[in-house]
């Protein structure tokens, strides 16, 4: 995986938007690549150093990815119980990688009414 294809993959969702907001905070983190639905953040990664992906999910499935995985840490500014960062050419092989930035996107998207959706939808 490299992060043309991975940046690929994530804006071929509906209604994904990408920016790097965190610049403004410390010039260190202007590599740092959001994915957003609606204006939410799913998941994101550093542009200048693809190691690592981090994703959006429920409590019950980061300590699963905890139980089962020993390439995933605690993301970095981010509450532990509903974000894990997911460490790339470990034991979790790309496909389900791309299948956990799948999931972030639908925990994300699920939290909007259908008539925002749909809106979405119209938008793009």
């Amino acid at each position: 995986m490299n992060i043309e294809e991975f940046r690929d993959y994530c804006i071929a969702m509906d209604g994904v938007t990408e920016k790097t907001p965190f610049g403004k905070f410390a010039r260190r983190y202007d590599s740092i690549l959001v994915f957003y639905i609606l204006d939410h953040m799913f998941c994101f990664v550093d542009m200048d150093d693809f190691t690592s992906v981090t994703v959006k999910s429920t409590p019950e499935e980061v300590e699963k990815l905890r139980i089962n995985h020993v390439s995933v840490s605690n993301p970095v500014n981010m509450n532990p119980r509903h974000w894990i960062q997911l460490n790339l050419n470990g034991d979790i092989p790309d496909r389900d990688v791309y299948s956990y930035v799948k999931r972030a996107y639908g925990i994300v998207k699920a939290k909007y009414t259908p008539r925002i959706l749909r809106n979405l939808n119209k938008d793009h």
